[in-house]
């Protein structure tokens, strides 16, 4: 159940400088809650099933439906689940019987066989466990109840559903059987904690009351069970006038809640799995916490965790990046607005934990509720840009704790360093699959997270903290370029960030080319700054790596792939990549631009991602192409919807995509802010015409 380092590793502001210098002069320019308030998210008189609004602090969150709380799931279910999920709420499977070690697959690698966990040919029920297992798990469903039967769309009426971003505090409004009622929802922003009110007269009847039931584990999107009653256990432990503490179990893993109630409310059983906390006044207040142990420290009342919210996301927006679109005349430009702001909330409740995360965030589950680490830079590099460079920090401290198993999968490989994992979970095992295990962008990001860090905290304690993932990274990074001849070349085998391609023939793509160029240089550059020497084979493969591969004036998606624009031309288009989200070691600017104006006309863009919006974006800035730029960030495509909640939705099986929200920080700060070499003006990313960009707190990406 319990991920495998401490929980509560960097996760408050406080103990952090609030870099005073930078944003001096912030409330002079900007008013900050005005520019939030304009994009609070709400539903009047209807309700969106496919928009559930969120609460939470980076390791919980909780999402709702239109009642506040989790009263309609059924309605939900089809569209996005309504989950509670934690970074270290996981559940497991009992192994298959007489299971063992995966067998793994062997690949030739000039000359030397390499094994990867890629083949499930004849031991299938292992492999496709350990593809499940461990899964994220929802760890209650929270909902009204009216005469203890569950809510129906057509029970309600004068639905006014609202998020105060400034706040984090979830207000609804509506009516049920003909009487007023009123939710407030909130989370405690360092305890895994709801604070809950309810106002109604059908709550002093008795009538009204709230619903805690809790669902076995599951790897589905909904990482619930509710058909397999018998497989797991819900225990009222403890129970007094005001408290009331709740022990799970499920197979080997376990959580407790802990319930304080105000207002007279009184728990009673609901099955075998479900409790229900019923009142005997018009206003009931409810703060819930879970832990993955018995909780110890006294439960703060609902009403401190109200206050609590509201001065955590007042400090929050006041002490981070803004920009301002509000005098542009570009009819974008206040939806722009809409998303970057709703982008910053999100992705700081489900993004900003102790660990990665997956790529729906702890909304509810995507590829069994793991975390890809090629992903985690598009989920949270944007927040060293937005002066909260904390967020990101505060999961560099897993990137430590796997580091052994992380050397031993390096050593096993006959590699140096250490070789991160694609889809894992807290153990940071590499979950089997056909590509994953081949992937090797990620291999790079805890470098630029290092230096992302260290430009903002520049001493020798980050230096020391962090170096030994820079240099881990860095060696295997040398260690896995091939010498052949008189250049070193990645792959075969691999599998680049454009997923489409062959393992076993595949070398030399462009995005990942220039990334070991930047990750190596930026790997050199600390050893300088802690007064060590240069690594010779670091220098020796950067400064011999294969060029950039091109063809007919514009860069490949690999060198093995001259059909990059007419057969390939779908998923990323990640030769963009290597001038945009990168700095461009290596790119030849008029070959790149003839690249991305083929990209815009000639990609399968219904076939894309929603952080390849951005990427494009980022090259398009870069080129001094601000309309492309632009163009980018509002292609037409299912791929780039956004729905009212702020989340950008890719398709019916993945609701919520949090790359495409961290990615269009990323793009938004750097064209406002600029980037390295950018043209020292006013937002130099964004067009003359049309647009007017106010922003403050802003960095530039490397």
């Amino acid at each position: 159940m319990r991920s495998s380092i401490s929980r509560r590793q960097l996760l408050t502001f406080a103990g952090f400088p609030l870099l005073a210098d930078v944003h001096r002069s912030f409330r002079d320019r900007l008013d900050p809650k005005e520019i939030v308030s304009r994009h609070n998210p709400g539903f009047y008189h209807r309700i969106d099933p496919r928009a559930p609004l969120s609460v939470g602090n980076g390791e919980f969150a909780f999402n709702a439906d239109c009642t506040g709380l989790q009263s309609l799931p059924s309605l939900y279910e089809p569209f996005t689940p309504l989950c509670t999920q934690s970074q270290w709420g996981w559940h497991s499977y009992p192994k298959p019987d007489g299971a063992g070690e995966l067998r793994m697959e062997l690949f030739d690698t000039y000359g030397r066989k390499v094994p990867y966990a890629t083949s499930a040919k004849g031991q299938e029920p292992l492999y496709q466990w350990l593809r499940e297992n461990p899964h994220r798990l929802n760890l209650a469903r929270i909902g009204l109840r009216l005469d203890a039967h569950r809510l129906r769309e057509e029970d309600l009426s004068g639905i006014e559903c609202r998020l105060d971003l400034w706040t984090g505090i979830l207000e609804s409004r509506f009516h049920l059987d003909g009487a007023p009622v009123m939710v407030r929802t909130c989370c405690h922003p360092e305890l895994d904690a709801l604070g809950i009110t309810l106002e109604s007269t059908l709550a002093a009847e008795g009538r009204l009351a709230i619903c805690f039931e809790f669902p076995y584990g599951s790897h589905h999107i909904n990482a619930s069970d509710w058909d397999s009653e018998e497989r797991h256990k819900t225990e009222v432990v403890h129970h007094s006038a005001t408290l009331t503490d709740i022990h799970r179990t499920l197979d080997h893993d376990r959580y407790f809640v802990r319930v304080a109630t105000e207002g007279a409310a009184r728990p009673l059983s609901l099955g075998p799995h479900g409790v229900i906390f019923s009142g005997i006044s018009n206003a009931v207040g409810l703060a819930c916490h879970f832990t993955p142990d018995p909780p110890a420290a006294s439960l703060p009342p609902c009403r401190r965790i109200h206050y609590e919210s509201a001065e955590h996301w007042a400090r929050f927006w006041s002490t981070g990046g803004a920009i301002d679109f509000a005098s542009s005349t570009d009819s974008r430009a206040q939806e722009l607005e809409r998303r970057v702001v709703l982008s910053q909330y999100l992705t700081a409740i489900q993004c900003a934990g102790s660990m990665p995360p997956q790529e729906t965030g702890l909304t509810c589950n995507s590829w069994y509720g793991k975390f890809h680490l090629e992903m985690h830079w598009w989920h949270a590099a944007q927040f060293a840009q937005w002066g909260r460079w904390h967020l990101l920090e505060r999961s560099l401290n897993w990137y430590a704790a796997i580091l052994p198993s992380a050397r031993k999968r390096a050593h096993d490989q006959g590699y140096s360093g250490a070789r991160w994992p694609k889809m894992t979970g807290p153990d940071g095992a590499d979950s089997p699959s056909p590509i994953g295990p081949l992937l090797i962008w990620q291999q790079a990001h805890p470098i630029l997270y290092a230096e992302l860090i260290y430009r903002a905290r520049p001493n020798r304690e980050t230096l020391d903290r962090l170096a030994p993932l820079v240099f881990a990274s860095a060696d295997f990074m040398a260690s896995y370029a091939a010498q052949q001849n008189d250049r070193y070349v990645l792959g075969p085998p691999l599998i680049p960030a454009q997923e489409v391609f062959s393992p076993r023939a595949g070398y030399n793509p462009t995005f990942e080319l220039a990334y070991w160029r930047q990750g190596l240089g930026v790997a050199q550059l600390w050893l300088e700054r802690m007064g060590l020497a240069r690594k010779p084979l670091w220098d020796a493969v950067r400064g011999r790596l294969a060029p950039l591969p091109v063809r007919d004036g514009v860069y490949l998606a690999q060198e093995s792939a001259p059909d990059t624009f007419t057969r390939a031309n779908r998923d990323h288009p990640s030769m963009l990549a290597a001038y945009g989200m990168l700095n461009g070691e290596g790119v030849d600017r008029q070959v790149m631009l003839r690249t991305l104006e083929r990209v815009m006309k000639e990609w399968i863009w219904t076939e894309t991602w929603g952080w390849d919006f951005p990427m494009a974006a980022m090259t398009a800035a870069r080129l001094n192409r601000p309309e492309m730029a632009i163009d980018a960030l509002f292609k037409q495509s299912p791929r780039n919807t956004w729905l009212a909640n702020g989340h950008n939705w890719q398709r019916a099986s993945l609701p919520v995509y949090l790359p495409g929200n961290g990615g269009l920080l990323a793009a938004v700060a750097m064209m406002a802010a600029g980037w390295k070499d950018s043209p020292q003006s006013h937002a130099p990313g964004f067009p003359r015409s049309g647009w007017r960009v106010r922003h403050s707190g802003l960095g530039p990406l490397l």
